[in-house]
């Protein structure tokens, strides 16, 4: 026992004295399937010392943070005869490794650190933020930072949201043509947080030749963000009123971004793209009302109708549908697409990005991929969904069915 209580004492000491490296726990008994290891360190989040879990499991990890004190009782719960047997404590200083066998016994012994650690208490170190530089006028002008380019406490989320952004779209960005001046197009842009952060860094950071448009049909989100970008020399970035249906480019759109359309306008967003052939094409849905109205009106039979049945699955449901179809349609005009989660700001829960790149295809392939369509309206009795209707799929689909 004595074993044991010094390990629980020590763990004391480097929490209350921020000597805490790393807690590794292995050699799980419990009855959690598939959960193998816990990793446990120090980490401040919002100014805060919390504790940062990750119970990593066979296929995938989970991370929780807990208060320093509700962290210490869930470690205390963890480490026993039906949890984790083994316990690696590693202080800046010393390491403590501790043993349970068989007969619930605690062995083991302390060492001195072989090499000198710190301590590191940095949320998410791993990840380099893409605009590096919080100091520039549009940032102060859209309320984001202070006088001292110091990033607002209630901005965090914001922030973060932005160069999560910009961490998607930079793979992507980086193989668009080179040859030519780009043309952007960001339909639905609003205060323009994300508009003025995507030309800041292909203008500033990629040195790329660019012309972005920000079409929004609020007048006054659209005279404020003109002024901020007349402010901040950001010479070929402009706003425009209009609506997503309405619009038309003089030239051909390189790029078409279109985040939170609602229902149908994501639809014509996409169809924009793919009529000017465009290399990039990024949407971020909301609300999928035309495909569940349909869901609603037929009620098929199948064997998902069980889940169906309940109004939050079938929300659930008609997303997830409406953007496997429009998935596969931009796969149809040869676009390679990702469905990816992105991070969602205070004002919609929405969270799903559809990135799609302008490739190659053959016709065997487009042929696949309407069977494919053909079978998904059939098992779910759809009758048309508005991106393949505004295409002229529908035409095609119904000839395979």
């Amino acid at each position: 026992m004595a074993v044991y209580q010094d390990f629980i004492e020590l763990l004391k000491q480097s929490i209350k004295d921020k000597t805490l490296v790393k807690l590794t726990l292995s050699n799980y008994k419990g009855q959690e399937a598939g959960l193998k290891n816990l990793y446990v360190k120090l980490v401040e989040i919002k100014r805060e010392l919390k504790m940062s879990f990750v119970y990593r499991y066979q296929t995938r990890d989970i991370t929780k943070n807990y208060s320093l004190r509700d962290g210490f009782d869930v470690l205390v719960e963890a480490v026993h005869f039906k949890g984790f047997r083994s316990v690696v404590l590693q202080c800046i200083d010393q390491q403590l490794e501790r043993q349970m066998n068989k007969k619930a016994e605690w062995a083991g012994f302390k060492r001195a650190s072989s090499a000198a650690v710190e301590v590191d208490l940095r949320h998410d170190k791993q990840k380099e933020r893409r605009l590096q530089d919080s100091s520039k006028s549009y940032l102060h002008d859209l309320k984001l930072t202070d006088a001292n380019g110091q990033v607002y406490k209630n901005a965090q989320d914001k922030w973060k949201q932005i160069n999560h952004y910009i961490e998607i779209l930079s793979g992507s960005l980086a193989n668009l043509p080179k040859d030519r001046a780009l043309q952007i197009v960001d339909m639905g842009a609003g205060k323009g947080y994300l508009t003025f952060a995507l030309y800041d860094y292909l203008h500033s950071e990629l040195k790329r030749d660019v012309s972005v448009v920000g079409v929004e049909f609020r007048q006054d989100l659209v005279e404020l963000c003109n002024a901020i970008a007349e402010r901040a020399g950001f010479d070929q970035l402009h706003f425009e009123e209009g609506t997503i249906e309405n619009y038309s480019s003089a030239k051909n759109i390189d790029v078409l971004i279109a985040l939170h359309a609602c229902d149908t306008a994501t639809d014509d967003a996409i169809f924009k793209g793919i009529q000017d052939h465009a290399s990039l094409i990024v949407v971020a849905p909301c609300c999928h009302k035309q495909v569940r109205r349909e869901l609603e009106r037929v009620k098929t039979k199948n064997d998902l109708d069980f889940m169906t049945k309940y109004g939050i699955f079938m929300e659930r449901h008609a997303e997830m549908l409406t953007d496997s179809i429009r998935a596969l349609i931009l796969n149809y005009y040869g676009y390679d697409t990702k469905v990816m989660q992105f991070v969602s700001d205070q004002h919609t829960p929405k969270n799903v990005m559809i990135v799609a790149e302008k490739k190659a295809i053959s016709d065997e392939r487009q042929q696949e991929i309407l069977a494919k369509l053909a079978s998904l309206k059939s098992y779910y009795g759809l009758d048309y969904q508005h991106l393949e209707r505004l295409c002229g799929l529908d035409v095609l689909v119904s000839k395979v069915i």
